[in-house]
C-alpha cells in the first residue's frame, strides 16, 4: 500500500491539464483506427477534439473541451454534420469544471444526459508501492502483446457483477482494435498480472508532460477479488514515480469496483465528467 496522504485539490488548472493529456491519447489512437477504413475524422475545437475511428468504436467522441474558449453555434453544427454523415451520434464527455456555458448549450441542442465517469488522482512525490504476494506484475516489453490483448479484452467483455451497468457497450472486436490502437499511438507501456502461474489481469500507462494516465485495466473474472488490481495499480504507480511524474490520474466509473481499488491506493476524487449524447 502506498503511504496514507491527504486529499488532493483539483482546479481548473489541473482539469485542464488531465484534459488535455487525455485528448492527445484519444486523438492519437483515433488516427491510428482511420487507417482501417474509410470516414474516419479528428476535429480540433474547444480545446479539445472530435473524432471517429470507425463504426462501433469507443474512440468516437468529443474530449476535452471547455479549457480553450467556448465553442461557437458553427462549430457545434459542423461536428453534429462530421456524425451524422457516418451515422453515428454524438458523445460528448464534458468535465465539470469546464466553462460551465458549454453545459447549457448542449442541453439547449438536444443532448442528453446519459451517464457520469470519475476523475481520480494522486501526487507521487517519489513514493513506492507495494502490491500483494500472491501476485506478480510484469511489463510487457513486446513479446506478450497477444496475451495482453486477450486478458484486457476477456475482463472488459466481463463487467464486474458489483458494477452498475453500462449505458453503451462495444463487441470484442471494437474493444481490441482500441486496446491495440492506444497501446501503438501513445508510447504505452502494459502490464500482465499473473496469479498463480497463470494470466489473472492486465492494465496500461502513458505518460506525458509528467503525468501519468492509468487505463485498460481489466481482471479475468475467476481471478477477481484476489488482489490482482491492487498488484497492478501498485506496480503502474511506483514505475511512474521513479520516471519522475509527479502525479497519475485513472478515469473510473462512478461507485464500481476499480474507483474503490483506487482511493484503496490513495487516490482521490478530482472531478466527474458528464456523459451526453445527441441522436442526430
Amino acid at each position: 500500500m502506498g503511504e496514507s496522504v491527504g486529499s488532493l485539490f483539483c482546479g481548473a488548472g489541473l482539469a485542464a491539464r488531465i484534459e488535455r493529456v487525455e485528448t492527445a491519447a484519444i486523438v492519437g489512437a483515433a488516427e491510428v483506427g482511420m487507417r482501417r477504413g474509410p470516414g474516419g475524422f479528428v476535429r480540433v475545437f474547444g480545446g479539445g477534439a472530435a473524432s471517429f475511428a470507425g463504426v462501433g468504436s469507443p474512440l468516437n467522441k468529443v474530449v476535452g473541451i471547455g479549457f480553450g474558449g467556448v465553442p461557437s453555434v458553427g462549430e457545434w453544427e459542423e461536428v453534429e454534420r462530421a456524425y451524422a454523415e457516418v451515422g453515428a451520434p454524438v458523445q460528448v464527455e464534458l468535465a465539470q469544471l469546464a466553462d460551465p456555458r458549454i453545459a447549457a448549450e448542449l442541453t439547449g441542442r438536444g443532448y442528453r444526459l446519459m451517464s457520469f465517469e470519475n476523475v481520480l488522482g494522486v501526487e507521487l512525490g517519489g513514493r513506492t508501492w507495494v502490491g500483494p504476494e500472491q501476485v506478480e506484475v510484469r511489463r510487457d516489453e513486446g513479446d506478450e502483446m497477444d496475451v495482453w490483448l486477450d486478458v484486457v479484452v476477456d475482463g472488459f467483455a466481463h463487467p464486474d457483477e458489483d458494477d452498475a451497468p453500462s449505458h453503451e457497450e462495444f463487441p470484442r472486436d471494437a474493444i481490441a482494435d482500441v486496446m491495440r490502437d492506444m497501446a501503438s499511438a501513445n508510447d504505452t507501456r502494459r502490464y500482465l498480472a499473473y496469479r498463480e502461474g497463470e494470466p489473472a489481469g492486465g492494465a496500461s500507462m502513458r505518460t506525458d508532460g509528467g503525468l501519468a494516465a492509468l487505463a485498460g485495466a481489466a481482471t479475468l473474472p475467476a481471478h477477481r477479488r484476489r488482489g490482482v488490481q491492487t498488484a497492478l495499480l501498485s506496480a503502474r504507480l511506483t514505475e511512474a514515480a521513479a520516471a519522475g511524474c509527479d502525479m497519475a490520474v485513472i478515469t473510473t466509473a462512478p461507485g464500481s469496483k476499480s474507483q474503490q481499488n483506487a482511493q484503496g491506493q490513495g487516490f482521490s476524487l478530482l472531478y466527474t465528467r458528464a456523459v451526453l449524447v445527441k441522436e442526430v
